[in-house]
């Protein structure tokens, strides 16, 4: 562990370093509680660069938490079109209802109270409590995981049971009284501008110093990986008077979003592409097929909420035509 002596000289070193690389993103220019909970939902497996583009258009929609909770579920999933998991999505909207009819649309500040709200699990509770209320909460995404086992030179896995509390108890332990905000900004920054996945740039790093890491390129160790499942998706693409027809997903997976129909035989195959949802390897295979009764019909420049690849095969077709 850092000694209290050095401790300070730690902090100062990151905190001096964050003030002069510290990236300018959207989210950090005020402390809005609403603006850093939308980012820290978006942020959640998905990389800054593709959720900055995001979330502008979404505080553009829903500013605030009170647009955001009378709106309906099918505006909330076009809003998020394109960003992937929509659970998410789905979850921002049941937040702030809850926020809203139970809180008078005022966010928590303390992390016991922010973890009554629905869907707010202790990662995004401790990033809203010291993002936007300055709180010292240890923050743990996977950035601040990887600096913290290199810097203790953790060398046991940080999924299980064990490994999940060292590092929040070393976290902890970097904590200074106040200044929640700086000090996990500087150490989520540290990780994802030196402290990287695979090589990192230790000759830039400010706290080499108080670095334990004998192999830090080796850091974190994590449980192996699930094997990858193979799948096919055949679809149909039915396409009458200018119209295209869709069905509504029921879930599990893109619920509320619209999708091209099942294909219940195949036919001589009009494209075939892969994609990939978490560990499912997919390969969407699509045919053509006659509007039935029971589908939905959209005008293709007017298209309801439409997973990724959905929308790209339905592009790519109404163009053909």
């Amino acid at each position: 562990m850092i000694s209290k002596q050095n401790l300070g000289k730690f902090r100062r070193s990151l905190h001096g370093w964050f003030r002069k690389n510290g990236r300018d993103l959207p989210w950090r220019r005020n402390r809005d509680p609403y603006a850093v909970l939308v980012s820290e939902v978006m942020l959640q497996q998905t990389t800054v660069a593709a959720v900055i583009p995001f979330f502008e258009r979404w505080m553009k929609a829903f500013p605030d938490v009170w647009s955001l909770a009378v709106a309906d579920e099918e505006q909330v999933l076009k809003q998020w079109e394109g960003l992937g998991y929509y659970s998410r999505a789905r979850n921002l909207l049941r937040v702030a209802k809850s926020i809203v009819a139970d809180n008078g649309g005022v966010i928590p500040d303390q992390v016991p109270e922010l973890l009554l709200l629905p869907g707010i699990g202790p990662y995004t509770a401790s990033a809203i409590a010291a993002f936007a209320f300055d709180q010292p909460a240890a923050v743990l995404d996977a950035n601040i995981i990887r600096v913290v086992a290199r810097l203790f030179d953790f060398r046991k896995s940080v999924t299980d049971a064990n490994g999940k509390r060292f590092i929040e108890q070393s976290a902890r332990s970097l904590l200074p009284g106040k200044g929640g905000n700086l000090h996990s900004s500087a150490l989520m920054e540290l990780g994802a501008l030196v402290c990287k996945s695979g090589k990192p740039e230790c000759v830039s790093c400010p706290v080499r110093g108080f670095c334990m890491a004998v192999s830090p390129e080796k850091i974190p160790f994590k449980a192996p990986r699930k094997m990858a499942v193979h799948e096919r998706d055949l679809r149909v693409f039915a396409f009458a008077n200018g119209r295209v027809s869709l069905v509504r997903s029921v879930g599990p997976r893109w619920k509320g979003l619209w999708l091209l129909p099942s294909a219940t035989r195949e036919g001589k195959m009009l494209i075939g592409f892969p994609y990939i949802v978490t560990r499912h390897r997919i390969r969407m295979e699509i045919f053509r097929a006659r509007p039935r009764a029971g589908w939905q019909t959209f005008d293709p420049a007017h298209l309801p909420p439409m997973p990724t690849p959905h929308r790209r095969a339905l592009a790519i077709l109404v163009e053909r035509e």
